[in-house]
């Protein structure tokens, strides 16, 4: 578990602070996470990974020459948010361009696609790629919906390199997408992990048994073996990979492969050279020829006890990147030569701009002030209630997931509720005390949530602006909003096992509520309840989304905790509304 720390809440900012103090040779601090210490060469492809925290060396430890240009890093096991992410990647352009890379997780999806939409609007050419390497988290047929998980360094590394080589922006995507396409994971674990300020791991795993196809975010294996001796999980490891080749490597023999045998935290070094014995002897014996093999912790998750196995099958390009020498705080290879001059923090557009100037808001109405209270009164009620269920979410969401989502809710309400109370007493209006709450649930709840929430809220915000007074209508049209804009964002519909399955019924029962005439509070009350009937009905839904599907089966019986937290937020609202 995990013992040092102050306030749980603050540990992955803390960490990243240290982080950056302790090796300013290769990194500098901006807003949102880490950037060389010296500028991106002008003209160079600037290469931007990220991910959350509690994965050391991945992913701030991976930035330096021959690896990242920069990371962006969210909260414990939560991707950064879309803010921190344009901050860190502007920061780090160098005029050519930039490659957000990241592993394939939905969180990390939605708020790398929103950056890179930002950095464009921007001027910025921006790519994005996502690393699916975990098999065992979707069959061959749906490899676009695998996790990312230690296949994230050969990937990152090989796109980098050609970076430095000075290749466009498109021929370094292209060979991210090679090398991805090249790359497979699976792994075992023996123990769950122990997130800062948790009393129990996020899972279990029962006496003498192990859990196969692990997740890196505190998942439960896709099923359960008996423990194994280290040569028998070297086997495991070894056949499972061999047993699903890339489509253009015809057989093991007489190919080549990047090998890397990853400690998730807990497993001794010597554990592992046991094990990577026996990998080395049955690729071998496979045919595959070895290249530049690593074993060592290279993406952790915090203190579980597992390993997993990579291989990059190699081609003369892809060799030719592996090989390359790198210089990173907590990755090197070869070398490179005279370092670079360290560089002076510089003041950038991201690092002004990244946080909202709090000395000033827009003007707004007398109107549209006093409806301001109403949304901080709301938004403390929010922020109370998550508070109470936080542990009961956590609860929820481990069965089929990572098991943080009432934490990740209680990061996001609280810091919106500080916001909102911050930009009140600035005297803004309801809209931008709206806005002021989507930025900072976005920024500190990062993951899938952190973005949808932070895109309801600034739909609700939007619609109802700093000018007119809000009435019934008009709140029940930002609701409306609000429901198509997480539709459109995260991709899901009724039925996925997904916060959707509620907040479409109570979007529409609030809409046509409120067109009957019926007041605010009352019309709110109704969609309350169908809220809270729809988020009980999730329980008899596979989940086909996010981190709980690899697992659907388990959830059966279960409420979907995202579904559950909204129905939850909505009834807490509806008693602000009783008394406003």
């Amino acid at each position: 578990m995990t013992r040092l720390f102050n306030d749980p809440a603050a540990f992955a900012d803390e960490a990243l602070e240290g982080f950056a103090a302790a090796h300013r040779r290769w990194v500098r601090p901006v807003t949102g996470g880490v950037v060389r210490a010296a500028a991106t060469p002008a003209g160079q492809v600037a290469v931007v990974i990220g991910g959350g925290s509690g994965h050391y060396p991945a992913f701030s430890g991976l930035v330096g020459r021959g690896l990242a240009h920069g990371a962006a890093v969210g909260n414990v096991f939560a991707s950064p948010s879309a803010r921190q992410i344009h901050s860190v990647a502007e920061a780090a352009h160098g005029g050519a361009g930039v490659l957000l890379m990241y592993g394939n997780y939905a969180g990390d999806v939605l708020h790398f696609g929103q950056a890179a939409e930002r950095l464009a609007a921007d001027g910025i050419d921006t790519r994005t790629f996502a690393v699916a390497d975990d098999i065992s988290s979707a069959g061959p047929d749906d490899s676009a919906k695998r996790r990312g998980i230690a296949g994230d360094l050969p990937v990152f590394k090989a796109a980098a390199v050609a970076a430095e080589q000075g290749l466009p922006l498109d021929e370094v995507l292209g060979v991210a997408e090679r090398a991805g396409a090249r790359t497979r994971s699976f792994g075992i674990a023996f123990s769950g992990c122990t997130l800062p300020g948790a009393d129990h791991p996020l899972f279990t795993v029962p006496e003498a048994r192990m859990a196969v196809g692990l997740g890196i975010h505190g998942e439960p294996g896709i099923g359960e073996e008996a423990l194994p001796t280290a040569d028998e999980a070297a086997r495991l490891l070894v056949e499972t990979l061999l047993g699903e080749l890339p489509e253009d490597v015809a057989g093991p023999g007489g190919q080549r492969a990047a090998v890397i045998l990853n400690g998730l935290g807990s497993v001794k070094y010597e554990e592992l050279f046991v094990v990577y014995r026996k990998v080395a002897a049955l690729l071998g014996e496979a045919g595959v020829e070895i290249v530049d093999p690593e074993v060592g912790e290279l993406v952790t998750s915090f203190d579980m006890a597992g390993v997993s196995l990579t291989l990059t099958w190699l081609d003369d390009r892809l060799e030719e990147l592996w090989r390359a020498p790198a210089d990173t705080p907590a990755y090197r290879k070869g070398a490179l030569g005279t370092p670079e001059p360290e560089q002076a923090p510089v003041t950038t557009r991201a690092q002004d701009t990244a946080v909202p100037d709090t000395a000033a808001v827009p003007p707004a109405s007398d109107a549209s002030r006093e409806a301001a209270g109403t949304v901080l009164a709301a938004l403390d009620a929010v922020a109370r209630v998550v508070d109470t269920h936080a542990d009961e979410l956590g609860r929820i969401d481990a069965v089929a997931g990572d098991g943080d989502h009432g934490i990740g809710m209680r990061r996001g309400s609280t810091a919106a509720q500080r916001a909102a109370t911050d930009a009140h007493g600035l005297g803004a209006g309801a809209g931008t005390v709206l806005a002021r709450a989507a930025d900072a649930w976005a920024d500190k709840a990062g993951g899938t949530s952190g973005a949808l929430w932070g895109t309801m809220l600034r739909s609700l915000g939007t619609a109802l602006g700093d000018q007119e007074a809000p009435d019934a209508p008009r709140v029940a049209s930002g609701v409306t909003e609000a429901s198509a804009a997480v539709r459109r964002l995260g991709g899901a519909e009724v039925g996925d096992k997904t916060m959707v399955d509620v907040l479409v019924p109570f979007a529409d029962t609030l809409a046509a509520a409120t067109a009957e005439g019926l007041p605010l509070s009352d019309a709110w009350d109704r969609a309350a309840t169908a809220a809270t009937e729809a988020a009980a009905g999730t329980a008899g839904l596979l989940p086909r989304r996010g981190r709980a599907r690899p697992h659907a089966e388990k959830s059966l019986g279960t409420p979907d905790a995202g579904a559950h937290s909204l129905a939850l937020i909505t009834r807490a609202v509806h008693g602000v509304l009783l008394n406003h």
